[in-house]
């Protein structure tokens, strides 16, 4: 459901009806100290309390883990809800008029809420009355089937709310039209009957199957999954898509599993429903199941807000079937496996079992065995490369090459792309070390030539160009400036270990806003040196953040207050920028010196692009022959010295000595 945006008043009459201490209380034990309370954090393991809540303030913050908030954001933090989630059920329980920005959005929201909690009610009646099914004579078959083929208890059969859809036309219908007294269209709505094309009427979506109920994170009935006990297709039915349920957007188990993952901080996700079930009868109860298609970038976002590691894995079949499925669902999460937001692994299991098939004859221990020593996915795919290929054969050597050039081009850490070029040359070399360094200079010319500048030619081997390009190659060594790939900071500032151009560009622009928010008296003076020398944030949380900054210019509100207002409704990045609303005695210490600090944090912010400017001069003066060009060769020269100066300049702009502290 789409829920309009909402109107500020009610968010804010919410704010002022729901104490954090009393939202707070139900989740935490808090006791009284001093103006505040303090408890155990729940959102990470402490055996000392430092966790506060301010009732005056109303706002939370550990000092542990630095989460922090109003009473709307420790529900969504905890809850991995959604802002207007959230919003709706404090609204609900303060009896607060909910008001959308328009009338009419209004009357559609009330309609929506009325609905969905109708279907709610006929989704679970229709749960009960398929679990009591299968306890008839009519579900014997599936009952027998449950127990005997898949091997399932009695509380797994109830934990999971299984049951049987009875053979008949109409027996579904007849129920929750004519005895529940339930309005057909509703009934239609959530997926249970369809209209008869001919003769009028409606019949059962599902008949003499086995059913499976699929629910969403908070318990509640959606949809269902119907496997058949005959030779009819297809073997697995799912409900339509419906006002509740997504394919796309759900995960089997999730609401069963949410706790699991959040303790062990990983979780499992598999193809089948019985995969899941069986995971979870054995004791292993971080494990989803994909609903059987292909796992959506959706999916993976909403099974990661419950794990901090971001720790995902894949056990999907080993035959070719679920080898494409793997692959299909790398590549629909690729990017976030490149930047880090995902640490993904692949599980296959042997003989190209199932985990159902795999636990019938071997423990969880075993399972787990496997589970700890599942390769990432990166060397899962190199192993899918090389897999069935003859390295000694010319063909499938150039094939492989260009395939694992194609993956190594995409990683963006520099430190794992080097790992991963040096264990692909070892691979390529055939046991051969002598033939490493060959291999490595070829990986990284085809990558990115420019990466291999440094690399040094092997013995014997000729200078390219006839010796020119070799001088711009020591020239390039030589005249390299200091922390050009980034470096740690030589300052007491709060990014002083920050390495890469991404970490240093991170950290700086961080500090930046958070000087920001919490120095009132340095915003012109932030503003005016971004405008003077025309920079902008260029990660895009911290681009995002200054947006609606600078919305905010001009409003008589309180900022952090209403940015935060802002961000937990609109943005889905707020964990990317939540700690920047809070100071503890860290960052206090770091915006101690505020004018240094702003010029340090702005200083890192323009080496980073003039990195990159002088990157790409060099680069161009190097490819550049000056024979045949001159005037450009050294226009080039001149750009890129220039550059390189610049960055000597803002390297000392960086760096204050420890008389500026005192």
């Amino acid at each position: 459901m789409q829920i309009p945006r909402l109107h500020p008043d009610t968010i804010e009459e919410i704010k002022q009806r729901a104490d954090i201490v009393d939202v707070v209380s139900e989740h935490v034990l808090l006791r009284k100290r001093g103006k505040d309370f303090v408890g155990l954090c729940p959102f990470h393991d402490e055996k000392s309390p430092s966790f506060t809540v301010s009732q005056t303030k109303q706002m939370y913050y550990c000092f542990g883990c630095q989460a922090g908030g109003n009473a709307i954001k420790f529900l969504m933090d905890l809850g991995k809800r959604s802002f207007a989630e959230v919003v709706l059920d404090l609204a609900r329980r303060y009896q607060v008029s909910v008001q959308t920005l328009e009338p009419e959005q209004r009357q559609e929201l009330q309609r929506q809420l009325s609905l969905r909690e109708q279907l709610y009610e006929v989704l679970a009646s229709t749960a009960q009355f398929y679990q009591h099914a299968l306890r008839q004579s009519q579900g014997q078959k599936a009952s027998h089937y449950l127990r005997s083929n898949r091997r399932l208890k009695e509380e797994t059969i109830q934990q999971f709310g299984l049951g049987y859809a009875p053979t008949g036309w109409e027996t579904l219908y007849r129920y929750l039209v004519e005895d529940r007294h339930y309005p057909v269209q509703l009934v239609e709505k959530a997926g249970l009957i369809k209209s008869r094309k001919e003769g009028g009427g409606y019949y059962d979506v599902f008949r003499d199957r086995l059913m499976i109920p699929i629910r969403d994170v908070q318990g509640r009935v959606i949809g269902f999954g119907g496997r058949t006990l005959t030779d009819e297709q297809p073997k697995y039915l799912n409900s339509p898509e419906t006002e509740l349920f997504s394919k796309g957007k759900t995960l089997f188990a999730l609401d069963l599993a949410k706790t699991g993952i959040s303790q062990l901080d990983q979780a499992i996700v598999v193809e089948g429903y019985f995969d899941a079930i069986a995971l979870h009868a054995a004791g292993i109860t971080n494990a989803v199941a994909s609903l059987g298609t292909a796992l959506s970038l959706e999916q993976v976002r909403l099974v990661l807000r419950y794990t901090e590691s971001k720790q995902l894995i894949l056990n999907f079949d080993a035959d070719k079937a679920g080898t494409n499925a793997a692959e299909r669902a790398i590549s629909e999460i690729a990017d976030l496996a490149y930047k880090g937001e995902v640490q993904l692994k692949i599980l296959n299991l042997p003989n190209g079992k199932d985990a159902d098939e795999y636990l019938h004859t071997h423990t969880p221990e075993d399972y787990g065995e496997l589970l700890a020593n599942a390769p990432l996915w990166l060397d899962w795919q190199i192993q899918q490369i090389i897999k069935d290929r003859d390295l000694r054969q010319a063909t499938d050597f150039q094939q492989v090459t260009q395939q694992l050039v194609k993956l190594l081009k995409n990683i963006t850490n520099s430190d794992t792309r080097n790992y991963y070029v040096s264990y692909c040359a070892e691979i390529l070399s055939l046991g051969d070390s002598r033939l490493i360094p060959l291999r490595v200079e070829n990986l990284l010319t085809q990558i990115a030539p420019t990466a291999a500048i440094s690399i040094k030619p092997l013995p014997g081997r000729r200078e390219w160009n006839g010796g020119r390009r070799s001088q711009s190659r020591q020239f390039a060594q030589r005249g390299e400036p200091p922390h050009a790939t980034g470096s740690s900071i030589p300052t007491s500032d709060g990014f002083a270990n920050a390495k890469g151009d991404r970490g240093l560009l991170d950290l700086a622009e961080a500090l930046l806003l958070r000087i920001y928010l919490h120095c009132p008296e340095q915003r012109q003076v932030i503003m005016a040196t971004l405008d003077e020398r025309d920079l902008e944030f260029s990660l895009s949380h911290h681009r995002y953040l200054w947006r609606q900054i600078l919305e905010s210019t001009g409003e008589q509100v309180d900022l952090i207050s209403s940015l935060q207002d802002r961000y937990l409704e609109l943005s889905e990045e707020i964990d990317f920028v939540s700690h920047l609303f809070h100071l503890n005695e860290k960052s206090k210490k770091e915006i101690l010196r505020t004018p240094q600090v702003i010029q340090a944090a702005i200083a890192c912010m323009e080496r980073v692009l003039r990195e990159k400017r002088y990157r790409h001069f060099l680069e161009l003066w190097q490819e550049t022959d000056p024979d045949v060009e001159p005037e450009r060769w050294q226009s080039y020269y001149q750009a890129f010295y220039a550059e390189k100066l610049r960055l000597q300049e803002l390297d000392r702009q960086r760096q204050f000595s420890i008389i500026d502290l005192l």
